[in-house]
């Protein structure tokens, strides 16, 4: 919990969350369009809808926006981050439940959906199966998950994540800054190739794994539960 949660302990990073995210995700406001869409076929009455990595409340607010008839279990390792949360979701406050910790302190289910932004790109192999597996094991059959987070293609990992930093320096970014950044990320971050995130939700019980967003160093999936 402390590794996922260390990013964003920083009281600075934390209170800039709500300006910084979107400035450097391409879409996000879309992406969280796109997540509530494809939820939505699988989920079109009232529904029951868990959400790890909810600090922020950024998809959260957009997803009660959406769909007034859905509640939610968002789930989080940074207390400050839901403490931004709670006051991002404020109007949907009877809607929403926020619980302290990662996806195994989750309430057991069944939900009828879950989404994952921003989150996997933290954690190794062994524990972003492990992840996987506990989201799986809360959802009912046929649920959908939606995730997203830094998944650039074999090979050209530092290139595509110096791309990422530089959409979000705008223009005026320096080229070689960039580069660094993106070596560092590189060296920094457990990455997998977009063949092996497949791989991942797959051997971790969902199946209909397919691609629904690519935008530089970041793609996204959606999954349903066997």
């Amino acid at each position: 919990m402390q590794r996922l949660s260390s990013p964003f302990m920083d009281p600075v990073a934390v209170a800039n969350y709500a300006i910084d995210t979107p400035r450097k995700v391409p879409g996000l406001a879309d992406l969280h369009r796109m997540g509530t869409l494809l939820l939505s076929e699988q989920a079109p009455g009232a529904a029951h809808m868990l959400v790890i990595g909810a600090g922020g409340g950024l998809e959260l607010v957009s997803l009660a926006a959406a769909r007034p008839d859905w509640r939610f279990t968002g789930v989080d390792p940074s207390p400050a981050m839901l403490d931004l949360a709670r006051e991002t979701v404020a109007p949907f406050a009877d809607r929403v439940q926020l619980v302290n910790g990662v996806v195994n302190h989750a309430p057991a289910g069944p939900f009828d959906g879950a989404t994952c932004f921003l989150v996997m790109h933290f954690l190794g192999r062994s524990e972003r199966l492990r992840t996987l597996r506990e989201i799986r094991s809360r959802l009912r059959s046929g649920a959908r998950l939606v995730v997203a987070h830094h998944a650039p293609p074999k090979g050209d990992a530092e290139r595509w994540l110096a791309r990422s930093v530089a959409f979000g320096a705008g223009v005026r970014a320096d080229p070689v800054s960039t580069a660094t950044a993106g070596r560092l990320m590189t060296a920094q971050l457990p990455l997998l190739t977009p063949h092996e995130e497949e791989d991942l939700l797959r051997a971790s019980g969902f199946v209909e794994v397919e691609l629904f967003y690519s935008a530089l160093s970041f793609r996204g999936w959606v999954a349903s539960a066997e």
